[in-house]
């Protein structure tokens, strides 16, 4: 006999907890209530689910009795002040921020990949960085079949990535530039519209950004294998929706690219848009509001040995984010791990 559960969505208002909403109408999740949980600014608004009005509570260490599942989506700081909270009420936490990825004992999972890490949770589980979700998805198959030795990576990621503020400020800034008026930024230190940041995350002193190197450390996680080599440039664009990566797979043997296109066809979770005599390649405009990741312009890399080049696109707010952790909850369920 199939069992509803009790659901909290952390961060209800913002860009990634709109989408957990969406999604969970789309899935049917096996719902008895749902609570929408943000900001004391936000208490009392009301959302729209299924039909019905939800009334935003404001969070705190009460809001969780009874819960079964939180779904956490605000911020790394308010993270690691509730979720044990909720732990400690009884909750299963699934947390989009950065807070607990690389902590040891917590779970890093994109369920495509390592679905059985679930087995080992201890009330957190983490959702991957955005960039990183999309990423594995689409070389784990590769990996399955032989081991990966290198990845070099730039992301060209969406606005979006940011939060409603900065989709706002590309909309203005857009708007101000073809009207000819002065350019405003709140946002991002440069502007934005009609321009590329190489610049996601606070500089680190070795000269990466903390976007870049979450890419190095949670893949390797992620994959199991710390001597797996990463590198990357994070670059934020003028797009709203949809990351991006042009991604360098070296492999210890030699795979085709007929043969890479074969494995990626039959992949779960992976799109092949690969057509060059069409101009059939993925897109972040046509992945917006999808669920899965695309992959395409694969070719050879000419340049070392057993390489491979990939363009890998996702919706960053649902693959990236709201459809992970909800894919998570949803394997929580099937494998009796709550």
């Amino acid at each position: 006999m199939s069992k509803d559960y009790n659901v909290a969505v952390v961060g209800a208002t913002g860009a990634v907890g709109e989408e957990m909403l969406r999604i969970l109408e789309e899935r049917r999740f096996p719902l008895r209530n749902l609570r929408v949980i943000a900001s004391e600014r936000s208490e009392g608004r009301v959302l729209k689910f299924c039909g019905e009005n939800l009334k935003v509570e404001r969070l705190r260490g009460l809001s969780f009795r009874g819960v079964e599942i939180a779904l956490f989506s605000a911020g790394a700081e308010i993270s690691k002040e509730f979720s044990p909270q909720a732990v400690k009420k009884g909750s299963v936490v699934v947390d989009n921020s950065s807070a607990f990825r690389m902590e040891s004992g917590v779970p890093l999972v994109v369920p495509e990949v390592n679905p059985d890490a679930l087995k080992s949770h201890q009330g957190i589980i983490a959702n991957p960085n955005c960039s990183t979700i999309q990423l594995v998805v689409a070389i784990n198959p590769l990996h399955q079949i032989t081991r990966i030795k290198r990845l070099v990576i730039s992301t060209y990621q969406a606005v979006s990535g940011t939060g409603r503020e900065a989709i706002e400020e590309l909309k203005h800034q857009s708007q101000q530039w073809l009207k000819g008026e002065e350019i405003k930024k709140e946002v991002y230190p440069h502007q934005i519209a009609f321009n590329l940041l190489p610049h996601i995350g606070e500089f680190l002193i070795n000269g990466y950004t903390e976007e870049e190197l979450k890419l190095v450390n949670e893949t390797k996680k992620i994959m199991e294998d710390d001597h797996l080599s990463v590198t990357a440039t994070c670059v934020r664009v003028p797009v709203f929706i949809g990351h991006s990566e042009a991604v360098t797979v070296e492999m210890e043997k030699e795979l085709s690219v007929n043969q890479v296109k074969k494995i990626l066809s039959r992949a779960p979770g992976v799109v092949l848009q690969d057509n060059s005599a069409h101009h059939l390649y993925p897109l972040p405009l046509e992945a917006a509001g999808k669920d899965e990741v695309f992959v395409g312009r694969i070719r050879k890399d000419e340049s070392i040995k057993n390489g491979v080049n990939l363009w890998i696109v996702a919706d960053n707010l649902r693959k990236g984010a709201a459809l992970n952790t909800i894919q998570i909850a949803e394997l929580l369920i099937k494998e009796n791990l709550l």
